[in-house]
Protein backbone atom coordinates (compact mmCIF):
# COMPACT_ATOMS: atom_id res chain seq x y z
CA UNK A 1 0.00 0.00 0.00
CA UNK A 2 0.70 3.66 -0.48
CA UNK A 3 -0.10 5.00 2.30
CA UNK A 4 2.25 4.96 5.09
CA UNK A 5 -0.17 4.72 7.66
CA UNK A 6 -1.03 0.66 6.42
CA UNK A 7 2.80 -0.18 7.58
CA UNK A 8 2.89 -2.09 10.70
CA UNK A 9 6.42 -1.73 12.36
CA UNK A 10 7.96 -2.90 15.67
CA UNK A 11 7.75 -0.06 18.17
CA UNK A 12 9.77 -1.98 20.88
CA UNK A 13 10.42 -5.47 21.97
CA UNK A 14 10.60 -6.05 25.67
CA UNK A 15 12.33 -9.07 27.28
CA UNK A 16 11.94 -10.07 30.83
CA UNK A 17 13.79 -12.35 32.77
CA UNK A 18 11.50 -13.06 35.89
CA UNK A 19 13.32 -15.11 38.81
CA UNK A 20 10.86 -14.44 41.88
CA UNK A 21 13.61 -13.76 44.03
CA UNK A 22 16.43 -10.94 44.63
CA UNK A 23 20.59 -11.57 45.13
CA UNK A 24 22.74 -13.74 43.20
CA UNK A 25 19.87 -15.33 40.82
CA UNK A 26 18.49 -12.52 39.46
CA UNK A 27 22.31 -10.81 39.06
CA UNK A 28 23.14 -14.23 36.81
CA UNK A 29 19.82 -13.36 34.78
CA UNK A 30 20.55 -10.11 34.28
CA UNK A 31 23.84 -11.38 32.80
CA UNK A 32 22.21 -13.68 30.04
CA UNK A 33 20.41 -9.89 28.70
CA UNK A 34 23.44 -8.31 29.37
CA UNK A 35 24.99 -10.71 26.97
CA UNK A 36 21.96 -10.63 24.91
CA UNK A 37 21.94 -7.40 24.02
CA UNK A 38 25.55 -5.30 25.47
CA UNK A 39 23.68 -3.40 27.41
CA UNK A 40 22.71 -3.06 31.17
CA UNK A 41 19.07 -4.07 32.29
CA UNK A 42 16.43 -2.68 34.45
CA UNK A 43 15.38 -4.27 37.82
CA UNK A 44 11.46 -4.40 38.71
CA UNK A 45 10.43 -5.12 42.16
CA UNK A 46 7.85 -6.47 43.69
CA UNK A 47 4.22 -4.97 44.49
CA UNK A 48 3.67 -6.51 47.53
CA UNK A 49 4.50 -8.78 49.72
CA UNK A 50 3.66 -12.75 49.20
CA UNK A 51 4.45 -15.17 51.57
CA UNK A 52 4.06 -18.15 50.31
CA UNK A 53 6.36 -17.47 47.37
CA UNK A 54 8.81 -16.12 49.75
CA UNK A 55 8.69 -12.36 48.15
CA UNK A 56 8.55 -9.10 50.22
CA UNK A 57 7.25 -5.45 49.07
CA UNK A 58 9.94 -3.36 47.34
CA UNK A 59 12.38 -6.41 46.62
CA UNK A 60 14.04 -6.86 43.08
CA UNK A 61 12.43 -9.85 41.67
CA UNK A 62 13.16 -9.82 37.68
CA UNK A 63 15.31 -8.35 34.67
CA UNK A 64 13.76 -6.29 31.90
CA UNK A 65 15.12 -4.94 28.42
CA UNK A 66 13.75 -2.63 25.72
CA UNK A 67 15.04 -2.44 22.45
CA UNK A 68 14.03 -0.89 19.30
CA UNK A 69 14.89 -0.46 15.92
CA UNK A 70 16.91 -2.95 13.91
CA UNK A 71 18.24 -4.47 16.97
CA UNK A 72 14.54 -5.52 18.02
CA UNK A 73 13.84 -6.76 15.09
CA UNK A 74 17.09 -9.34 14.96
CA UNK A 75 16.46 -10.41 18.69
CA UNK A 76 12.58 -11.11 17.42
CA UNK A 77 13.61 -13.42 14.84
CA UNK A 78 15.91 -15.45 16.82
CA UNK A 79 12.90 -15.67 19.54
CA UNK A 80 10.76 -16.88 16.87
CA UNK A 81 13.12 -19.19 15.35
CA UNK A 82 12.78 -21.02 18.57
CA UNK A 83 9.51 -21.27 18.55
CA UNK A 84 9.83 -22.34 14.78
CA UNK A 85 7.31 -19.24 13.67
CA UNK A 86 4.16 -20.59 15.21
CA UNK A 87 2.52 -18.52 18.03
CA UNK A 88 -1.06 -19.48 19.21
CA UNK A 89 -3.86 -17.54 18.89
CA UNK A 90 -3.95 -16.27 22.89
CA UNK A 91 -0.62 -14.87 22.19
CA UNK A 92 -2.35 -12.02 21.04
CA UNK A 93 -4.45 -9.09 22.54
CA UNK A 94 -7.01 -7.41 21.05
CA UNK A 95 -4.88 -4.37 20.28
CA UNK A 96 -2.62 -7.09 18.00
CA UNK A 97 0.42 -6.73 19.96
CA UNK A 98 2.04 -10.39 20.86
CA UNK A 99 4.34 -12.22 23.54
CA UNK A 100 5.68 -15.58 24.00
CA UNK A 101 8.21 -17.15 26.33
CA UNK A 102 10.89 -19.29 25.87
CA UNK A 103 12.04 -21.85 27.76
CA UNK A 104 15.71 -22.05 27.62
CA UNK A 105 18.50 -18.72 26.47
CA UNK A 106 21.03 -20.79 25.01
CA UNK A 107 18.32 -21.48 22.41
CA UNK A 108 18.78 -18.12 21.04
CA UNK A 109 22.38 -18.40 20.17
CA UNK A 110 23.80 -17.60 23.32
CA UNK A 111 26.70 -19.95 24.68
CA UNK A 112 25.57 -22.15 27.56
CA UNK A 113 27.70 -20.89 30.49
CA UNK A 114 27.85 -23.65 33.76
CA UNK A 115 28.40 -20.47 36.62
CA UNK A 116 25.01 -18.47 35.02
CA UNK A 117 22.52 -21.89 34.49
CA UNK A 118 19.68 -21.76 31.92
CA UNK A 119 16.79 -18.62 32.25
CA UNK A 120 13.33 -18.86 30.49
CA UNK A 121 12.62 -15.18 28.90
CA UNK A 122 9.24 -13.55 27.61
CA UNK A 123 9.35 -11.67 24.71
CA UNK A 124 6.77 -8.63 24.35
CA UNK A 125 6.58 -6.79 20.94
CA UNK A 126 4.52 -3.78 20.56
CA UNK A 127 3.47 -2.85 17.00
CA UNK A 128 2.50 0.42 15.65
CA UNK A 129 1.65 1.97 12.69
Amino acid sequence: PKNPMCHLRIEKLRLNICVGESGDRLTRASKVLEQLSGQEPCFSKARFTVRSFGIRRNEKISCLWTVRGAKAEEILERGLKVKEYELWRGCFSDEGNFGFGIDEHIDLGIKYDPSIGIYGMDFYVVLSR
